[in-house]
């Protein structure tokens, strides 16, 4: 799958040390280092049946930071994200607008990849759509059955999470709360006839019109977890002791996504699937999670139109940290927009205040759990003490720093 051009990464400023990487894992409730001199890191991507709202852009903005530290630190980084290009929803959209699935599919990714390109987004080393998969996963399936942990149901077939050591005795949340979160995300927790109300979908049966493909165990289509398990496992190289380094993603794939992604491929392959695992917080407008079932999204392409630049929508997307939940408004753009224009002012002088010290300063609060926050107060605080007449500093230094780290290009 094409993904997007490469975006220019300028090289970490000489004598800066790079400490240690630290997130925040979702499943252990604390900070974990981010180790070794190769990483190997899966995102999920976009369901293409609508282009990119600034929840989106807040996850994939996210690990970019993540991409670009590692990167910058001299870490081999392998990066790995899909595109789910069949699924439910976006055949239901098509339906709805009658228009062929693939060409609906087909026009979102086209407006994704530009508006990853303009938000200066390293691009994936493998950007791996389900159906150009769709062998990795059929084979992934196989595998699967072969364990014999699987089971038929009505023709579809399902992981036993009974024969998967700790999958529900570990889950993430109470199990009523599991079990409506399940439903409400793609789940089928009321199906009679499953061994266990959690158990996820590998392989649905051919029904009616839908799409299908052959496969050994009959025809149909993957489930949803199953494609991202399968596409890890297949593209990536192993971490040290798990399967990848990182998986990560939007708050809302937490459970069930991520969490039977990796228990599927922990039964697959007897060892963790991930070192750490990650997400971003959900971004609201009025007061709710903005979501294509509400209707009520901000899209990166609108804002881009209304010549909103991409280094305010970076810098509003950054202002707090990229765990919470948060509400996007226009004064996010208003204040981003004043700290743009004091940098700018700042820039463009030819005496500065220091910035080696700043840009290593920077450096600590991005390896500390990405905290952007503390980053714009480095950098108000710089402009400050410029404005007030301090010099002995190099502008370039800071330009540098902002586009290495952040990607964002003065």
């Amino acid at each position: 799958m094409l993904s997007w051009p490469d975006a220019y990464m300028p090289p970490a400023l000489a004598g800066i040390k790079q400490p240690t990487l630290q997130l925040f894992d979702s499943y252990k409730g604390k900070k974990v280092d981010i180790l070794g001199e190769q990483s190997s890191i899966y995102i999920c991507g976009i369901t293409p049946y609508d282009s990119t709202h600034m929840g989106h852009a807040a996850t994939y903005l996210t690990f970019d930071l993540v991409n670009r530290y590692l990167r910058a630190s001299g870490k081999n980084v392998s990066f790995v994200e899909n595109i789910t290009d069949i699924d439910d929803p976006l055949l239901e959209r098509a339906t709805r607008d009658n228009q062929d699935w693939r060409e609906l599919a087909e026009s979102q990714l086209e407006l994704f990849r530009e508006d990853m390109t303009s938000l200066g987004v390293l691009p994936p080393n493998a950007y791996r759509g389900v159906i150009e998969s769709m062998d990795e996963i059929i084979s992934t399936v196989e595998e699967m059955i072969a364990t014999g942990r699987s089971y038929i149901l009505d023709g579809d077939i399902y992981l036993d999470l009974n024969q998967v050591d700790g999958a529900i005795e570990n889950l993430p949340l109470a199990l009523d709360q599991a079990l409506k979160i399940f439903e409400e995300r793609g789940g089928d927790p009321a199906r009679v006839g499953k061994r266990h109300a959690l158990d996820p979908l590998l392989w649905k049966a051919r029904k009616g019109d839908d799409p299908f493909w052959e496969a050994p165990f009959g025809q149909g289509r993957p489930g949803w977890h199953i494609e991202c398990t399968a596409i890890a496992l297949k593209n990536l190289p192993n971490a040290s002791s798990t399967s990848i380094t990182l998986q990560a993603g939007g708050s809302d794939l937490m459970f069930p996504h991520h969490y039977m992604t990796a228990l599927q491929a922990k039964a697959l392959t007897g060892v963790e699937f991930a070192s750490c695992y990650s997400h971003a917080g959900m971004i609201g407008l009025d007061g709710e999670k903005m979501s294509k079932s509400k209707g009520n999204l901000v899209f990166v392409s609108k804002l881009r139109q209304e010549g909103v630049s991409p280094a305010l929508i970076k810098i509003a997307l950054f202002a707090d940290r990229y765990s919470t939940d948060r509400m996007w408004s226009r004064e996010l753009l208003d204040d981003a927009n004043k700290l743009l224009a004091r940098l700018l002012s700042a820039l463009s002088r030819q005496e500065v205040a220091p910035t080696f010290e700043v840009v290593q300063e920077i450096v600590n609060a991005i390896s500390d759990d990405l905290n952007t926050p503390k980053v714009f107060e480095l950098l108000n605080s710089w402009c400050l003490k410029t404005e007030e007449g301090e010099v002995g500093g190099s502008p370039g230094e800071i330009s540098r720093a902002l586009d290495t780290y952040l990607g964002i290009t003065l």
